[in-house]
């Protein structure tokens, strides 16, 4: 069995002058994610973070496919207003490979969740099909400046975890996030939008 340790850091940060940004863009616009993940039997992830559409601002891209055993660690920050662009990204991941293959009999049993904050512009949502156990504790918080939303859970049979933060229509999307868990796994996450200071609480 191989074991592969990623520990892939990205910090890109750059000053926009104040005449650049038009008023619309004046009202911060803030993403943060902790995360982290354990999953033994499949991994399915993507995760695209930028400030600015085509080829202005910054940018990061993340992409992860499986079978195996995972455990990823995973922070990150996209910021935007008339003073300030910027992305960080790190992540650490370590993976040990098996051949994984899905349950034969699978549950129609689901459980599923979604926020929306449209004063902050953030969708966040959990759906899990449950073929054995699931254990959950999620929480949401949402005023018209933040939205905030925490992700407890365990289950031994499948997950699906979405997240899209964009401020209004005139802006690009902020961080775009799809997962699919499979077998056993659990997911400890925190993502917060809106416009006030970053807020990171500990993962294991």
């Amino acid at each position: 069995m191989n074991s592969m340790l990623l520990v892939l850091s990205m910090a890109c940060i750059a000053a926009l002058a104040a005449g650049q940004a038009s008023g619309s863009d004046s009202f911060a616009q803030n993403t943060t994610e902790h995360s982290w993940v354990f999953v033994n039997g499949y991994m399915e992830e993507s995760r695209i973070l930028q400030t600015q559409p085509g080829f202005a601002g910054q940018k990061a891209v993340m992409a992860a496919s499986g079978s195996g055993m995972v455990t990823r660690t995973l922070d990150s920050v996209s910021y935007r207003d008339s003073d300030m662009d910027e992305t960080a990204l790190t992540t650490s991941v370590e993976f040990n490979y098996k051949p994984y293959h899905a349950p034969l009999n699978q549950s129609d049993l689901r459980n599923a969740l979604c926020a929306k904050n449209y004063e902050v512009g953030s969708v966040f949502s959990e759906t899990y099909r449950i073929d054995k156990d699931l254990i959950k504790d999620t929480r949401t918080y949402q005023d018209d400046s933040i939205s905030v939303y925490e992700i407890g859970s365990e289950i031994q049979g499948s997950a699906r975890i979405g997240q899209r933060v964009q401020k209004n229509a005139q802006t690009v999307p902020t961080m775009m996030m799809g997962g699919t868990y499979m077998g056993y796994a659990q997911i400890r996450s925190e993502t917060v939008a809106g416009n006030m200071s970053v807020l990171t609480l500990p993962c294991p």
